[in-house]
């Protein structure tokens, strides 16, 4: 997260803000393409983590090289389809500053070899995550991030035009981590073996899931790579960097609860694959909460003092960036909350009425966004537009989800819903309170982001979690002191 954010800063400070919002808004057309990946990388994942719940290492096979078959086909297609329609957009419909049409042609090859590197990644990727390998996992987001640096020191030594250096170091960098992926998977699973296999069967449930499962993803890349290009259209590129800058910081602060999900999603696959659903829906709320409360903790010390920490890590704040940021995060502790509803309907397979239902609520969000920008209103409203039907579409897919796996919607309210707004409400007062009395000041930000984390951890402990989620978190602690003194503590 922390690398994330300084690789943030400098990258925007040698490329500019014009360049920077080239970059993003180039890589958001590629990015656009990325519903068909998605859509068969989910459906991937999920047929691998299945069998492996099923302990049918036969199945895990040949899923995994149907999979690899796929996504390299999916490459070559993607590939050529980006490079006709993504060239013509680029120099017929793109809002791109004089002089940088050139340099944006090669981000946007970059960007394509980019993501095909990404789709062959995925079987791979889907079998760490299965095999619960976290610590692998661990140890290449560690890596990624050890590159993500030096792409930032090389970047200032080389005397070529910034801008697509920058674009060729990360393509460089996906392939070394697409390599590593491979040698280490093939060493540790043996089903990570390549077969040239065709298993018709295996494809027409993979193609039907896929199909489906497009739908929703056609729904959120329009809501976000679309809504940047339609920014782009009435703004420039230059709200395209302040709205880079907002994901930015979204995506360091997600990050603190994404790697909670990435270990917990499995789970709830194979409790499902094993019929336990029970265990499923416990799953489900514990890891809605535990997510949203982890967010929270960076969120809200964030959120009061967006204007001191932007000033701090950037050279130049990009115009909006400070009211971009505050959305954006708001809007996704409101996504965070039903990842595990989508995980668990996503597990059943049965997937057909939900993701038609969901991408028909979700969808207004472009249309809406582009004709409020037609009648003049301010670029936030797009995040307006945004939150309103994300936080609409929580409650739809309660109601979706709930007789697939056979769960009362009531229960994920009073374990969810209601738990979540209790704490948020009650931490909040102190920390508001602070914020509100004090001058902009470094001081200001150190005592509101101290009295944020530990308001929240007191009202999540207390307030947050239940009797058993306190008495095992607390035996955790003990055991995580006895580790450290060397001492044998006693745990309930």
């Amino acid at each position: 997260m922390l690398v994330s954010l300084y690789t943030s800063r400098v990258i925007l400070q040698v490329l500019g803000i014009e360049d920077y919002g080239v970059y993003n808004v180039v890589g958001g057309v590629v990015s656009m393409f990325s519903i068909i990946s998605s859509s068969i990388s989910t459906a991937i994942g999920r047929f691998i983590t299945i069998a492996l719940g099923e302990k049918n290492i036969e199945k895990l096979k040949i899923v995994f090289s149907t999979s690899i078959i796929i996504q390299f086909t999916l490459a070559i297609i993607i590939g050529i389809l980006i490079e006709i329609i993504g060239v013509w957009y680029l120099y017929n419909k793109m809002n791109i500053p004089p002089g940088r049409t050139d340099a944006a042609f090669w981000v946007l090859q970059c960007s394509i070899v980019t993501f095909g590197l990404g789709l062959i990644s995925v079987p791979y990727d889907a079998e760490i995550v299965a095999h619960e390998r976290m610590d692998v996992y661990a140890y290449f987001s560690i890596l990624d991030a050890a590159m993500a640096l030096l792409i930032v020191y090389l970047l200032r030594i080389i005397p070529f035009d910034k801008l697509i250096i920058y674009a060729i170091l990360c393509t460089c960098a996906s392939l070394i981590m697409r390599i590593i992926y491979g040698i280490f998977c093939k060493r540790a699973f043996e089903e990570c073996r390549f077969q040239l296999v065709f298993n018709k069967k295996l494809l027409k449930e993979l193609g039907s899931f896929t199909g489906w499962h497009l739908l929703g993803e056609t729904t959120w890349i329009l809501n976000n790579q679309g809504v940047n290009l339609v920014v782009n259209s009435f703004f420039g590129v230059t709200l395209n960097a302040a709205r880079a800058v907002a994901g930015q910081v979204n995506n360091a602060v997600g990050k603190f609860s994404g790697n909670f999900m990435t270990a917990l999603n499995p789970q709830i696959t194979k409790t499902y694959a094993e019929g336990d659903l029970e265990s499923m829906h416990s799953l489900i709320f514990r890891g809605a909460k535990f997510s949203y409360i982890l967010m929270f903790f960076l969120a809200l010390p964030i959120l009061l003092e967006t204007p001191t920490l932007l000033d701090l890590w950037l050279d130049k704040v990009p115009d909006y960036a400070v009211s971009f940021t505050r959305l954006t995060i708001i809007s996704s502790l409101i996504v965070v909350l039903g990842n595990t509803l989508v995980k668990a309907q996503l597990a059943t397979g049965n997937i057909k009425r939900y993701q038609i239902v969901i991408s028909l609520c979700g969808f207004w969000v472009f249309p809406l966004t582009w004709l409020a920008y037609r009648l003049g209103a301010s670029p936030e409203w797009s995040y307006y537009i945004y939150i309103s039907v994300y936080f609409l579409m929580l409650f739809v897919r309660v109601y979706l989800v709930k007789d697939l796996i056979q769960m009362r919607w009531q229960d994920f309210f009073r374990n969810v819903f209601m738990r979540v707004a209790i704490v948020t409400v009650v931490s909040s007062a102190i920390p508001v309170a602070l914020h509100c009395m004090q001058e902009e000041s470094i001081w200001r930000l150190v005592t509101v982001s101290l009295v944020s984390i530990l308001s929240i951890a007191l009202t999540s402990y207390y307030l947050g979690i239940d009797n058993n989620e306190r008495t095992a978190l607390t035996d955790s602690a003990r055991k995580a002191i006895g580790r450290l003194t060397g001492k044998k503590i006693k745990v309930s």
